[in-house]
């Protein structure tokens, strides 16, 4: 019998200086219980009871094969964010190999393991498994001798499966996912059959299982030997499953419908804000209500959402404690910030749940652009212009669709939609209105467009009250930072930028065309210039004035010294960079991925740190 003293729990020199005379501190084990555990950790402050589980229990490898997954060899080539591709390339819910051969489809989901995230999510990135992965297998490394990649696991390709993140910041969680998926091996996976797969699931995200794993491996590295070396045990009575597995349900469904509410979503339809207001505001006669009305009701309505979660996982926690029968090492509570839904829009302070209306707005502004670029549409859910060269002759104003326009075929003009998609592909962000499609203006027309006129003001002044800036700052100043962060350094709207953002311009990459440049150049830069210029020669009328205040001859000389720097930027601009792009087209592979388009232009695109070399 050995005696052993735990201080991990201290930070500092100072705390384990103090506590290492304390008597809870201190554990007596015998060497040859350590064996009991697999890999035989030095695991002394384990108790008989958790020991006895570990020697006597069956383990999860018994009942499902936790795996390390792909290793392509060549992430950069082989895997891609899906919005980065033409999304009529993307194989969805492909059920096997077979299917994934005849559906003549490129990229598929692929799990990278992400975020700390349980139950659903984390759908992010696909890989190419083109033609049963012909490339993928078949590039050789530099030695010429064996591919480069490995690890395909043929067997288990698009089966249902758990996976998990193998390496981990803070604890360990895991999500499901039906058929159609593969992994990486940073995102690990085990296949359980259809009558156990749910309850494994919720197993691997209980406190239970958190606990074993560090006393397994303390690191935080999660490998499949860890996983399938977990102690299992099914509840003896019927019951109990069932009801874990109806709460494992409803945590997957909330988790599954909160994941697809955001546009980075492959199952996205539309925004929550509009899905709330058509939903439940929208009655025939009745007027509409007001954006923060909405809000409001999206607060409540994913605030119950969030404690159903919470409630559903401490209930969860009870009763495997109660399974296992550890009543009394373990409780079933689980924190707020550890319930991982609404990451993005919530925050909590002093143990509450507080819903943040600028990054719910932003959202809500984001989808207003998409519409306005036609990648969403007012009429119809989900996807709509996602694929380069798709014909967009079916969302000008005269015409419209019958069938989905994310496919090939004839469509017959049917409506009218109910807001007009940008014409060229050019959005100006400016700081002044000086187009009829300046984004700030078409903004306000979406708005409009969706809650009505009589509000307008009102709705305006609740979005830029929730900002904390007026809407045309934000979008000069904020809303290209935000959208790089929302697609992780892969933008889907790419923007024209002088070196010291003198002027700007967003296009809609599946929507680029060779001579894309040449239309931000002809016909907004230069007619940016020749409008600076005559307001230049507006304002210099008011500084030889007769009439014209001291102030107001101030003002002006200050607007046109204004002018004047920012003419000169612009003009080198032009000179320098946008002429030579805009007689030189230049086509582009969104197989290549953002980032090798992107850093194509990257001297007359805004700069994203660490995308270009």
């Amino acid at each position: 019998m050995a005696t052993y003293i735990r201080l991990t729990d201290y930070k500092s020199s100072g705390e384990k200086e103090q506590e290492f005379f304390n008597p809870e501190n201190r554990y007596e084990a015998k060497q040859e219980e350590f064996s009991k555990i697999p890999a035989s950790p030095i695991a002394y402050w384990v108790s008989d009871n958790v020991n006895k589980i570990f020697d006597k229990s069956k383990k999860l490898g018994d009942y499902t094969n936790p795996r390390k997954g792909l290793v392509t060899g060549d992430n950069e080539k082989f895997v891609k964010l899906w919005n980065e591709v033409n999304f009529s390339k993307i194989g969805l819910n492909t059920k096997n190999r077979a299917e994934g051969i005849e559906n003549n489809k490129k990229w598929f989901p692929y799990n990278k393991g992400g975020e700390f995230r349980r139950w659903h999510g984390n759908d992010e990135y696909l890989v190419n498994w083109e033609n049963d992965g012909y490339e993928l297998r078949n590039t050789l490394h530099s030695s010429g001798l064996r591919p480069i990649s490995s690890n395909y696991n043929l067997d288990f390709i698009f089966k249902p499966l758990i996976s998990w993140s193998a390496v981990a910041s803070t604890a360990f969680s895991s999500r499901i996912s039906l058929e159609g998926y593969m992994c990486d091996a940073g995102g690990s996976a085990c296949y359980p059959d259809t009558n156990s797969i749910v309850y494994i699931l919720s197993l691997l995200n209980s406190k239970l299982t958190m606990n074993n794993l560090r006393i397994m491996n303390p690191t935080l590295n999660f490998q499949s030997g860890n996983i399938a070396s977990l102690p299992i045990i099914f509840p003896k009575d019927e019951s109990a499953k069932q009801k874990i597995e109806t709460l494992t349900q409803q945590n997957i469904d909330i988790s599954k419908e909160e994941w697809d509410s955001r546009e980075t979503s492959w199952n996205f339809a539309q925004n929550e804000i509009l899905r709330i207001l058509n939903d439940e505001f929208s009655i025939l006669n009745e007027e509409k209500p007001t954006l923060e009305t909405v809000y409001n009701r999206y607060c409540d309505y994913w605030g119950e959402k969030f404690f159903t979660l919470h409630q559903n996982e401490e209930e969860l926690n009870r009763l495997f404690i109660d399974i296992y029968e550890l009543q009394d090492e373990l409780t079933s509570d689980v924190e707020l910030k550890d319930i991982t839904i609404l990451k993005n829009e919530t925050k909590i302070i002093d143990d509450e749940l507080v819903f943040q209306a600028d990054e719910i707005m932003k959202q809500f502004i984001s989808y207003g652009v998409g519409v306005m670029f036609g990648r969403y549409s007012l009429d119809k859910e989900g996807l709509w212009i996602a694929n380069l060269n798709q014909d967009i002759s079916m969302y000008s104003h005269a015409g419209a669709w019958e069938q989905d326009p994310t496919t090939s075929g004839s469509h017959a003009p049917a409506w009218e939609p109910s807001f007009e998609i940008d014409d060229d592909n050019v959005i100006p962000v400016l700081e002044d209105d000086y187009f009829k499609d300046d984004i700030a203006s078409r903004f306000v027309q979406f708005v409009k467009a969706t809650f009505g006129e009589e509000d307008l003001s009102e709705n305006i002044r609740f979005i830029e009250s929730s900002l904390g800036t007026t809407l045309r700052k934000y979008f000069v100043k904020g809303f290209y930072e935000d959208h790089i962060k929302r697609y992780k350094k892969r933008p889907i709207y790419w923007m024209v930028a002088s070196p010291k953002k003198g002027f700007m311009s967003l296009i809609y990459m599946h929507r680029y065309e060779a001579d894309t440049f040449a239309r931000v150049r002809n016909s907004y830069l230069t007619e940016y210039i020749a409008k600076l210029e005559a307001h230049k020669e507006t304002l210099a009328l008011t500084t030889s004035s007769d009439t014209a205040s001291d102030k107001d001859k101030k003002d002006a000389d200050k607007q046109m010294k204004n002018i004047d720097t920012k003419l000169k930027e612009i003009i080198e601009f032009d000179r320098d960079k946008m002429m030579s792009w805009s007689q030189n087209p230049t086509e582009i592979d969104l197989d290549d991925g953002v980032k090798v388009n992107y850093c194509k232009f990257k001297e007359i695109l805004y700069p994203i740190t660490g995308l270009c070399k």
